[in-house]
Formats: structure tokens, sequence, C-alpha cells
């Protein structure tokens, strides 16, 4: 990725579905004391995706705010002046949540769209983004770095209000002293960013709301997304699938993995190629491994 990393950059680092759209939506409404974006192509230009948007929109985007990107580390300009916040899922119900993702860009001729041929390409990282272990342990590194907070789904959502706080200090001191001095606003925020306020913001699926943004004032319109407007993929008709907020829960996977298939044994084999400690990182959740 070509982008050089601003001294007051604050970017969001994930592999897909593992918390992206959370973690946005929680920085933005520190930032804006629990005023975010009200549409989703007002949040996507106010958090803009860098190798979606480009450039152009960043520029645009109103500061103090965050950036996003899918990319691993080692495919970033990384910057010890810039904050990064990466957030990590279990393998388990990451792969289940990009699968629903996946489904809605998928043509209708699709043939096969069943969630073992998906798990087949999450684990050989035939997928956009690539690898989901590579992606983890190219940041993994840097998670003690003092400008990256590096956190888990399955922690924020066992304790949201602790970490809205540590995201709150980590931006900067005067966000988390805000939220602890006024009881109100820190309810404010956290009731914003429950998952059918978050449903409700972030309706549109990519598609349309780029559509949407291709019809905004030309002040306002981001270049780097016209080559979008005459794209025939983005006039296909695709299967249904999930948003970019679908359940917001942990433990999904039990829906689609078996015990009592192999499948786990792949997944294991992958993250023991890796390092076997970020393990620890899903202790407690009973996973198969």
């Amino acid at each position: 990725m070509g982008y050089e990393p601003q001294d007051d950059d604050v970017i969001i680092a994930t592999y897909p579905k593992c918390g992206t759209t959370w973690t946005q939506y929680i920085v933005s409404n520190i930032f804006t004391r629990g005023n975010p974006p009200k549409t989703t192509v007002d949040f996507m230009l106010s958090s803009p995706i860098i190798v979606l948007t480009g450039v152009d929109a960043v520029r645009k985007m109103p500061r103090p705010g965050a950036l996003m990107t899918h990319l691993p580390c080692d495919k970033c300009k990384y910057s010890s002046r810039a904050k990064y916040i990466y957030v990590t899922r279990n393998p388990y119900d990451c792969c289940v949540s990009y699968y629903h993702f996946m489904k809605y860009y998928t043509p209708c001729n699709c043939e096969d769209v069943s969630f073992d041929k998906f798990f087949d390409l999450f684990v050989s990282g035939k997928l956009l983004y690539g690898d989901y272990f590579d992606h983890l342990f190219s940041w993994y590194p840097h998670r003690h770095d003092p400008n990256v907070l590096f956190l888990t789904y399955e922690k924020l959502q066992e304790d949201t209000t602790y970490w809205v706080l540590r995201i709150a200090d980590f931006l900067g001191e005067e966000y988390g002293s805000a939220l602890r001095k006024d009881e109100a606003l820190l309810k404010k925020v956290l009731d914003s960013c429950t998952v059918q306020n978050m449903k409700t913001v972030m309706a549109d699926p990519t598609k349309v709301w780029i559509r949407k943004a291709l019809e905004l004032p030309p002040e306002r319109r981001i270049a780097s997304l016209e080559p979008y407007r005459h794209n025939p993929a983005h006039k296909e008709e695709t299967m249904r699938g999930g948003g970019l907020v679908r359940k917001g829960v942990v433990g999904d996977w039990k829906n689609h993995f078996s015990r009592n298939n192999r499948t786990h044994e792949t997944l294991d084999s992958r993250e023991d190629s890796h390092d076997p400690d970020v393990r620890n990182l899903w202790e407690g959740l009973n996973l198969p491994l």
C-alpha cells in the first residue's frame, strides 16, 4: 500500500470479519462524543477503507478520525508515529462470519456456495487479503509496541465498557478522562455501539453505499470510487448473505463446525505452523483445538 501514515493517524487494522466495523464505530463514537455518522456512506467517508476509497478519502475525512485497513503489516508502510488498533478474532468465528459476508458478493449462478467450499478457501488463504494466520502473525510482533493497541473480539465482547475506556485512553488522555468523568457520555457511547444500532446505520451493503457515494455533490465525491460507476460486478445479482454487521456474537462457529468432523484439525495444524502461543488469545473459549 502506497499510503504514507501521518503522525496524527489512527489506523484500525484487522483481517476481515474480526470486529472491524465495531471497532471503527467505537472509535467514531469516542471522537464525536456519541454522535457518529447516521448513514453507511457518511460512516465510510469518516472512517475510510484505505485500499477501497484511496488517499483522496483520507484527505477529505474529518479529523480526529480513524482509517481502516485489512492489509497485513508487511504490506503497509508501518510508522512508529501513527497509532494502530489491531483486532483479531478466533479463526472459527472469523471463518463463519467471513462466509456469510462473502455470500452477498457471490453471483446467483455460482454452483457451490457451501460452507465446506468456503472453509477450503479460508484455510488455503485463497481469499481477499490472503491467509488469516499470515495476517495475524504479521501484526503479532507489534502487540507490545507503544503505538499499538492489540485486542481480541472476544475480550471486547466480554467487557465492552473496559475496552471502550482502554481504546479511549489509547486515542488520547482527554478522551478516556471525558468518559470516566461523565457517566451519561459513557452510556451514550456504549448504547450507540450496540449491534442493533450499528445494523441500522450499516444497512447498505458495499455496492449500495458506493453507488450512493457516487451521487454525492462533487466536493464530497471520492475520485477513487469512480471506476465502480460502470463496474458490471456492482450491478450483478448476488446471493443473500450477511452485511457489515450480522450477529455480533462469540461462538457462532458451533452452528457450522462439527466436533465429529476433521475440519478443526486443519485449523489446528495451521495454528501450530506459526506460533502456538497464539492459543492463549482464545483461552477459555472451549475451541476444538
